[in-house]
């Protein structure tokens, strides 16, 4: 008996097929929580109803990969190419972003019955004709993998404006502090090298690789955790001045800010919205007090 031989190329595309796949599929995962209503909602103009994303993926992919390169696809709705262009001048007119939101048509059910269409056609597609159209199909899926940052970031701000706060998903995991001692790290600067380097993707905003002169600067060792930042409310940050830009300290002033976004204070304490309603983990301010942090200068 033979052994079956698999050609470099075909391993290849079954990579590439794979990886579209599971990157589709997260995508839908990412909204399986939501319902219909959902996934129609725009909260503000800078954000975008979660069915919008789930189509403008899947644009992406029919219009640039099955419909120029694809021998006898059929486009799903021709009406979709200005419904889900985002901002792809070249393409052609769209619909304003602002306004997404009141696109109620088509309804969750036609946007999934769309992805399907465009993922099987794909899928076919990838199986013969992957290697050609690697670059634009590997721009494709980091353009999705945004996007489902986007559907979270989004449905957070849209779920928050709910006075009821639900959440986008039971079990939703607690943001994780940042613990220990904060320190600095010191940055000589000067002329340095900028931009992406190497073999690996990267967008077109991240290149030609130039130098750039950098004044010495310093940037702290881990991110700034809760505790530290109602330390900075409780020493008055949002009532000195010294503290803001004239810009930030004008919006302090015209919008009354007294604390961050998707915080809010609840029987005398502060909760964060995250993808749930979280009380703010206070352990971390008395970790930060035990350390000393209103005798230590080096974090104020």
């Amino acid at each position: 008996m033979s052994a079956l031989v698999t050609r470099p190329e075909q391993t290849s595309r079954d990579a590439v097929a794979d990886r579209f796949l599971a990157v589709r599929g997260r995508t839908e995962d990412l909204a399986a929580p939501l319902s219909p209503e959902d996934q129609t909602v725009q909260s503000m103009p800078d954000a975008s109803p979660t069915k919008w994303h789930l189509a403008h993926t899947t644009w992406f992919f029919e219009t640039f990969v099955l419909r120029p390169h694809a021998p006898g696809y059929r486009v799903f709705d021709p009406a979709y190419e200005y419904l889900f262009n985002s901002y792809y001048e070249a393409v052609g007119p769209r619909h304003p972003r602002p306004q997404r939101g009141l696109i109620t048509r088509p309804g969750v059910d036609e946007v999934m019955a769309y992805r399907r269409h465009v993922t099987r056609a794909m899928t076919e597609f990838l199986a013969s004709e992957a290697g050609e159209y690697a670059a634009v199909i590997e721009l494709g899926l980091h353009h999705e993998q945004q996007h489902q940052e986007l559907i979270l970031m989004d449905i957070k701000h849209a779920l928050s404006c709910n006075p009821t706060k639900p959440a986008y998903a039971q079990g939703a995991p607690s943001p994780s502090g940042a613990g220990g001692a904060m320190g600095w790290r010191e940055f000589e600067g000067g002329l340095v090298d900028v931009g992406h380097q190497g073999g690996g993707f990267c967008f077109d905003n991240e290149g030609p690789r130039h130098r750039a002169w950098l004044d010495p600067f310093a940037l702290a060792i881990r991110p700034v955790n809760c505790g530290e930042y109602l330390a900075f409310m409780d020493d008055g940050g949002y009532r000195r001045p010294e503290f803001w830009l004239s810009a930030g300290w004008d919006c302090v002033n015209q919008r009354g800010w007294d604390a961050p976004l998707y915080w809010q204070k609840d029987g005398g304490e502060w909760h964060v919205f995250t993808l749930a309603m979280r009380p703010v983990n206070c352990g971390e301010y008395l970790a930060f007090m035990d350390d000393g942090g209103y005798r230590r200068p080096e974090f104020w």
